[in-house]
């Protein structure tokens, strides 16, 4: 129901200008009635939340029930201004539960960097763990301000602790402050993965404004630059967000430069860089080419936007294909190969993350019968 107003909301806008027609994409500047979905682009394998969940547990276990008294205990410590050590803070960190566990530990946290700051922390980094807290318990505004604080510098000195802040920080739509902890990773020197592009370029194109765009292009070119891997779902958060800002012909190049274009996502987008440009013929060959017949029913068919469907109606209307679009997009229609879901959905999706591999095949590499590890050249009985 709700994504049925969604979708009637957008198709209204298509009939109130012919230039910026998209809900969420080519959003008319100061409409904020219909900005679309909001969810977190990390997946799982990198959060790595429910296994943090897990040891949380492990770790309250093993304390037998006295994390109140533990961390009563620590805070005493604290006011006593005793040192703090390593195993100690990894504790509690392990044992917070509640908003106030959190002002002991961030208080913990500053303690130890002003204790150790010359000093290495070893292969350990309490930066992805401190941010994990923060994510499990909603704390984005003291993530953000945790690390951006300049006293903090060197404590979080790995790209996770940033990107999962700024995922955060992208869930709940604070766009300006997520950018901010990304300015502070840039100033500090840490590197950008692949993660970091996609979520500056996600930002960027959320917040639509002239400053961010021009923070999303320089980062796509430095990233081209220096030979890195751009992901897909960056260059489509990159191209959606020229389409915001008018500029169909960076959009074009932008594209341009996705290496396989496959995708429900970039299919979408193709339809709406060729409608754009006048090449409406282009445009309709996809969608008919979509809806072939021979394909096997258990193959899943591709699917279009009906944000895009009707951007196509509309630049087709008093043209002599107008017969032929309806006509291709009520075949779509019939075969549920129209969606409901805006291009901002598809954008603002979930990654699933990599599968981890069935416990099984390491089971059959033992013997059933003896329980033994089985010798190469009996691997296969």
């Amino acid at each position: 129901m709700a994504l049925g107003r969604l979708g009637k909301c957008c198709r209204s806008l298509l009939h109130d200008t012919s230039k910026r027609v998209f809900c969420g994409v080519l959003q008319p500047a100061g409409l904020e009635g219909c900005l679309g979905a909001k969810r977190h682009l990390l997946s799982e394998d990198v959060v790595k939340l429910q296994d943090f969940q897990q040891k949380k547990l492990a770790v309250a276990h093993r304390a037998a029930g006295s994390e109140g008294s533990f961390i009563e205990l620590f805070n005493q410590k604290m006011q006593r201004n005793e040192l703090i050590l390593r195993d100690e803070l990894k504790l509690l960190l392990h044992l917070c539960q509640s908003s106030e566990d959190m002002q002991i530990a961030r208080d913990a946290i500053y303690r130890y960097h002003s204790e150790n700051r010359n000093l290495m922390y070893g292969d350990f980094k309490f930066g992805p763990l401190f941010m994990r807290l923060c994510y499990e318990l909603g704390l984005e505004g003291m993530a953000a301000a945790t690390l951006t604080d300049e006293t903090m510098k060197g404590f979080f000195n790995d790209t996770t602790s940033f990107n999962i802040a700024v995922d955060m920080l992208f869930l709940k739509g604070s766009y300006e402050t997520a950018l901010e902890v990304l300015k502070t990773m840039r100033n500090q020197g840490i590197s950008f993965n692949k993660d970091t592009v996609t979520l500056a370029t996600a930002t960027c194109y959320k917040q639509n404004t002239a400053e961010s765009y021009g923070i999303c292009t320089a980062l796509i070119e430095e990233q081209q630059t220096k030979g890195n891997f751009i992901p897909r779902h960056a260059y489509c958060f990159a191209v959606a967000l020229a389409l915001r800002r008018s500029d169909l012909q960076k959009a074009q190049l932008l594209f341009s430069h996705i290496m396989n274009t496959d995708s429900r996502l970039c299919q979408n987008f193709k339809v709406v860089l060729l409608v754009m440009s006048g090449a409406i013929q282009d445009a309709l060959s996809i969608l008919s080419a979509a809806k072939s017949p021979n394909s096997p029913y258990f193959v899943k068919k591709p699917e279009f936007s009906q944000e895009v469907v009707d951007l196509l109606l509309l630049r087709s209307e008093r043209k002599p294909i107008l017969k032929t679009v309806e006509q291709i997009v009520a075949q779509l229609e019939q075969s549920d190969q129209v969606t409901q879901l805006t291009l901002d959905d598809m954008l603002c999706r979930t990654p699933t993350g990599r599968r981890k591999q069935e416990p099984i095949i390491e089971e059959r590499r033992r013997s059933r019968r003896t329980l033994r590890p089985l010798n190469s050249t009996l691997i296969s009985e």
